[in-house]
């Protein structure tokens, strides 16, 4: 159902509350429903790693007194070694194993409430997913980014869920229990940092397939501090803080094909695994509840 045409805007005022604009076009995806992608190779997720966050918070390795361009010297000069040796690693053991599947719906905002249809004739109701809206400031809610029921005009949601696998959390698991510390704390900081650039770069798909994918930022550091059009927005956060919602994504994306599932307390299983809601909205950006 792909090679549609973009929407044209149509003349909607600013949500009432928010004031949220309606009139951008909405982008037609290139199909509906969802798409598995069952490898990954590990070197296509590695640009995409926090470097920052790798390196500072989750291995613990601070300036000490070095300016912003020694440390960053310091750190090509000693870490991205480490980081690159793990990958090697991961390539020869398949300690490592990206896998996603994402997908594009169509759906209406009713309120403070997102409606997933069936079909893009918008009869059918699937699911929905129920959003805070902030108690003051602009009063955002993420279900103002997208046409309101009553304009008559089905928009796209897209949905993503990614995963590095089990074996990543089970090798990290291992070198703890072996009281090899160090190698537990690389391994651990980069199945979560890896987890991360996963879901940034399946989300640069995804504003790729939509078409607006030439308005992000050139520099890949620059995607981490959100220079893109669109938001990324994750369950558990302020502005969608229901995880039992992952249960919906995983339903609509079809999550068993990647070996994902629910577990205890809504978190999700394999532990570094990710899902989100990606919002196409050109103003559309986080913010607390």
């Amino acid at each position: 159902m792909g090679g549609q045409k973009v929407q044209p805007a149509r003349t909607l005022p600013p949500h009432p509350l928010s004031g949220v604009r309606r009139d951008n076009p909405v982008p037609a995806p290139p199909f509906w429903g969802s798409r598995c992608i069952e490898r990954i190779p590990l070197a296509a997720i590695v640009p995409y790693i926090n470097r920052t966050a790798l390196f500072k918070f989750q291995w613990g390795y601070k300036p000490q007194g070095r300016s912003k361009e020694e440390y960053r010297a310091w750190a090509r000069r000693e870490l991205e070694p480490v980081l690159q040796r793990l990958v090697r690693e991961s390539g020869q053991q398949g300690i490592l194993t990206p896998q996603a599947v994402y997908g594009y719906y169509p759906c209406n905002a009713e309120g403070d409430s997102l409606v997933i249809y069936e079909a893009p004739d918008g009869r059918r109701e699937r699911c929905r997913f129920v959003f805070p809206r902030q108690a003051k400031g602009r009063r955002l809610c993420i279900a103002d980014y997208f046409r309101p029921v009553e304009s008559g005009e089905v928009d796209v949601v897209a949905f993503q869920l990614v995963t590095i696998g089990q074996r990543a959390s089970d090798h990290a698991r291992a070198l703890f229990h072996a009281d090899r510390y160090q190698d537990y704390l690389y391994w651990h900081g980069l199945n979560a940092e890896a987890a991360e650039g996963l879901a940034e770069w399946v989300h640069k798909r995804i504003r790729a397939e939509l078409g607006f994918s030439r308005e992000d930022a050139r520099a890949i550091e620059d995607l981490f501090r959100q220079r893109y059009r669109g938001a990324r927005f994750s369950f558990g956060y302020p502005a969608c803080p229901n995880l039992e919602d992952q249960d919906k994504i995983l339903d609509l994306l079809g999550a068993e094909r990647i070996g994902v599932r629910l577990g205890d307390e809504a978190q999700l299983w394999p532990e570094e695994s990710t899902s989100a809601i990606v919002v196409h909205h050109p103003d559309a950006g986080y913010f607390g509840v």
